[in-house]
């Protein structure tokens, strides 16, 4: 079994369905460590239902989905912040399938998407409560930094140059 990477649109059901998994758990991690509880269903469809993915469509963006034995299993995107700068957006592999070099390799497609649209670095935000994100990103090199926005729920702020 192997994964295979390539470009989905924003809107796909494909993209729909893996967007849901991803909310469902960065969500519901947040809140058992927070309130100890879940996301309330009702929260997390408004949730779901306020986000639109279209700065993940060329020409400035690009969604991917891995598929591991061709069923779709993981995402990354990539979206242009200026001619330079990119950033990684919602890297995501089901729970079932990880472990088996998926998260790795969208991150490295998520770089040569980025390449592609003129980037020479990548920046990201995330949370201090995903550790399995924050030691992905340092293991492949990158590098924590200080803020570069003012996400509410981001801890964590790294940069990569692309070279």
């Amino acid at each position: 079994m192997t994964w295979t990477v390539a470009p989905e649109p924003f809107d796909s059901p494909v993209a729909a369905a893996l967007w849901r998994d991803y909310y469902t758990e960065v969500s519901d991690r947040w809140y058992l460590l927070h309130e100890g509880r879940r996301t309330d269903p009702a929260e997390l469809e408004r949730e779901i239902a306020a986000q639109s993915w279209d700065e993940l469509a060329p020409p400035r963006g690009q969604l991917l989905v891995g598929r591991y034995d061709g069923e779709p299993g993981g995402c990354a995107g990539v979206r242009l912040l200026s001619a330079a700068t990119a950033e990684l957006k919602r890297v995501f592999v089901r729970e079932e399938l990880r472990g088996n070099g998926g998260a790795a390799l969208l991150v490295r497609a998520a770089e040569d998407a980025a390449r592609a649209l003129g980037a020479t670095r990548m920046i990201l935000d995330t949370r201090g409560d995903l550790v399995e994100a924050r030691a992905l990103y340092a293991r492949l090199g990158y590098a924590e930094t200080g803020a570069h926005n003012d996400e509410p729920y981001a801890d964590h702020w790294f940069r990569r140059d692309l070279g």
